[in-house]
């Protein structure tokens, strides 16, 4: 998330209550959580196992529950609740807004678009030419949605991203400030959802055609003229190149990179990164060719034994 105006790390700490180690006049430009940090972005840790990924980020800031050395060109906040202090941050520069109309404030909506009934559209959502969104469809705010795009009756675009805190109390949310990004002619099929952002963008790629009852994480990357049968589910945070395709119920682990041109067979597990090019299968799955020779081997096993 950009915030867009001014704020130097110095004002941002005197805002939380914390103290700056390095220098407090270096300039924040956004917020956001490790896995799309950006220069001037600020990201925070809070468990010493993921304190070398947060600090030699891209990130220009790192908000972190203990004083450690600064890397060079960086600044630190010093906070014992990284993960709240985060949260206050990012609902001050994206709070919520409550909405008591079917159409929110300062959307962009071409004329072109055909909006059926009882479509719920957020705040500053932007649609396309030629868009086509069924009934009962929920657009969260910010989402983008380019030309030729078809939306499916009751697909839920942008709503709150599944990032939780585990606390003695309970699960506490991430606030999430991020939003979708949906390129020109993809399809989104009946009852699919696409989460939000924790706090960058969730793309679907142009020309990318999703079946019915898909579900897609906060800050997932999905490339070009992909195909992803009934039931898939992706978790947050994973990049998936063009022309992948994936069938009824593969689940797919979160960070998980998939390359151009991979196909996963039905009821496959991603748990690792995929290679461009090839066909998957099983769970955990592995090359298609690969898992059939291991099923083949255990059946001729199995009848080994029942001879016996």
């Amino acid at each position: 998330m950009k915030i867009g105006s001014i704020h130097t790390i110095g004002a941002i700490a005197q805002f939380l209550g914390r103290k700056v180690v390095g220098d407090e006049s270096l300039i924040v430009t956004g917020i956001n959580e490790i896995h799309r940090v950006e220069p001037g972005d600020l990201v925070f840790v809070d468990h010493p196992k993921y304190y070398d990924k947060a600090l030699n980020s891209a990130a220009s800031f790192v908000l972190i529950d203990r004083e450690v050395p600064v890397p060079e060109g960086k600044a630190l906040i010093v906070s014992p609740e990284p993960f709240d202090d985060y949260n206050k941050l990012t609902k001050k520069f994206s709070p919520y807004r409550p909405q008591m109309s079917m159409t929110g404030e300062n959307c962009q909506i071409a004329d072109s678009a055909h909006l059926s009934p009882n479509c719920f559209i957020g705040h500053d959502v932007i649609i396309g030419e030629n868009v086509t969104i069924h009934p009962g469809a929920y657009i969260g705010d910010g989402t983008v949605i380019e030309e030729n795009v078809i939306i499916g009756p009751n697909a839920v675009i942008g709503h709150y991203a599944f990032y939780y805190k585990k606390k003695t109390t309970g699960y506490d949310r991430m606030h999430s400030c991020g939003f979708v990004y949906i390129e020109k002619s993809a399809e989104i099929g009946a009852g699919s959802t696409i989460d939000a952002g924790v706090s960058a963008i969730t793309r679907i790629g142009e020309g990318t055609k999703i079946d019915n009852l898909v579900q897609i994480g906060h800050d997932t990357i999905i490339g070009k003229n992909c195909l992803f049968a009934s039931q898939v589910g992706i978790a947050g945070c994973c990049t998936i190149g063009d022309n992948v395709t994936l069938w009824g119920q593969v689940g797919c682990a979160s960070g998980i990179t998939i390359g151009d041109g991979v196909v996963v067979l039905a009821q496959s597990g991603i748990g690792k990164d995929l290679e461009a090019g090839k066909t998957y299968f099983g769970t955990p799955c592995d090359e298609a060719k690969i898992k059939m020779r291991e099923l083949f081997t255990l059946k001729n096993l199995a009848e080994s034994g029942n001879k016996k």
